[in-house]
């Protein structure tokens, strides 16, 4: 059943702000809260627990991309239309900044509130290793290219029926494992935006690292799938 353009923008922009609200989410609050903070392992599993859940909600509505990267990505690989790919960005982002907004509300809600860097993404000085732009890229970009490998092969015709979002999820929380020390783990640019718009003042000059390397990875990924993966 072919979905109308309006529900597959509204799937994006639901998925896209579950994704961030809970992954960000998790970090705000809960990452570091007295005593009982769920640390990096429990913010890698917030973030791949909201593809999984999102990506069977509502990935058979608009195919569950939530994530600029991934349609382009998805785009190269075949599998998706380069004419609908404005139409999901957008709807990507504002549903990232929707997110961030509910979040930024909710994080201010108390007396003394201090919402520290926001779960923003940085290299430098704004990374939480302090890794320089270089490893910055490099991560960004390796990370998102296997996780566009790891979209096309859980998704092709040939994977096991109705594993991919569970394939999929847990990718994502692998990659927080290896490089929120890093970045704090972008490979999504509207996740990046999202939180930028209410953080610190760098997260904004150095927002444009978290476009560029993750949709260069996921094109990577495609092009890797493409030529050495891709089913006959």
């Amino acid at each position: 059943m072919e979905h109308s353009t309006f529900k597959k923008w509204s799937a994006e922009f639901a998925g896209t702000f579950w994704l961030v609200f809970g992954g960000c989410g998790s970090a705000v609050l809960a990452a570091a809260f007295p005593q009982l903070g769920i640390g990096f392992l429990g913010v890698s599993l917030a973030f791949g627990l909201t593809v999984l859940t999102g990506a069977y909600a509502f990935g058979p509505i608009s195919g569950g991309h939530f994530n600029p990267a991934v349609s382009v990505g998805l785009v190269i690989g075949g599998r998706f239309r380069a004419s609908e790919l404005a139409g999901y960005v957008i709807s990507q982002v504002l549903g990232a900044i929707a997110a961030a907004g509910v979040l930024y509300v909710i994080a201010t809600g108390k007396a003394g509130a201090d919402v520290g860097g926001f779960a923003t993404n940085g290299f430098g000085e704004h990374s939480p290793g302090k890794f320089n732009m270089t490893a910055a890229l490099v991560t960004e970009i390796v990370l998102t290219a296997i996780f566009l490998m790891v979209i096309l092969g859980s998704t092709a015709k040939r994977a096991a029926a109705g594993f991919g979002g569970m394939a999929i999820g847990l990718c994502l929380t692998l990659i927080h494992l290896v490089s929120i020390p890093v970045t704090n783990t972008s490979v999504n640019p509207a996740r990046s935006t999202g939180v930028a718009l209410f953080g610190p003042g760098y997260a904004m000059s150095e927002l444009w690292l978290f476009w560029v390397a993750p949709i260069i990875g996921a094109i990577l990924g495609a092009l890797i799938y493409n030529v050495l993966l891709k089913e006959d």
